[in-house]
């Protein structure tokens, strides 16, 4: 689909500089429109999600009502595997390598106000962070499609 855009601004750029000083009477079409970026790169690519990964994981370890499940967890493993899952869930280059949310969650009976509090404390760094309305809808919705595979697992 970008090549396609690219190749009709070329035509359409192409067509402008071959006119040959002669004027037409038709208004000239508008140039296509540029795709839209993803959502990665309007987040601000790999840099940005690492640093509200790393600020939403102190956000819960100081979280009295979800840090308990996060204990003997080995933190940098979770972090990479955030990344990884946020890159991927927002149309980055990454490839999560985790296992499913149901098979991670499988037998801890994660309740909805433990679920809603990861999500606050999410909502928390996204915010600290500036992160603009409709991006930050887009990414909490992304991820809170998953909480069906989360809670009561």
């Amino acid at each position: 689909m970008r090549s396609i855009t690219v190749v009709s601004s070329l035509l359409v750029l192409l067509a402008a500089g071959c006119g040959g000083g002669a004027k037409s009477t038709k208004a000239d079409p508008p140039p296509a429109a540029a795709p839209d970026k993803t959502l990665f790169e309007r987040l601000g690519g790999m840099p940005a999600i690492e640093a509200v990964v790393k600020d939403f994981l102190g956000n819960v370890g100081a979280d009295a009502r979800i840090n308990g499940r996060f204990a003997g967890t080995d933190l940098g493993h979770l972090e990479k595997m955030l990344d990884e899952q946020v890159c991927a869930a927002t149309g980055g280059p990454c490839t999560y390598t985790g296992k499913s949310m149901a098979a991670a969650h499988a037998g801890m009976k994660v309740t909805d106000v433990e679920f809603d509090a990861l999500v606050e404390d999410l909502a928390k760094s996204l915010d600290k962070f500036s992160v603009p309305a409709r991006e930050k809808g887009e990414l909490l919705g992304a991820l809170g499609g998953m909480k069906g595979d989360i809670v009561g697992k």
